[in-house]
């Protein structure tokens, strides 16, 4: 019974933090263009240099 007393707390703080962790990456914008990576993942030129 002892046992449930301690993982039952560190579960919901686990999963708090995951759910922190992805509304986090919702509200800066981590999914905006999905495509896009995907497409630069495949493209065979080097990336253009900026200065």
């Amino acid at each position: 019974m002892t046992a449930l007393a301690w993982t039952i707390p560190i579960a919901l703080f686990l999963g708090g933090l995951g759910l922190a962790g992805f509304l986090w990456s919702l509200k800066t914008g981590q999914y905006e263009d999905l495509d896009g990576a995907s497409w630069r993942a495949l493209d065979d030129e080097p990336p253009e240099r900026r200065s």
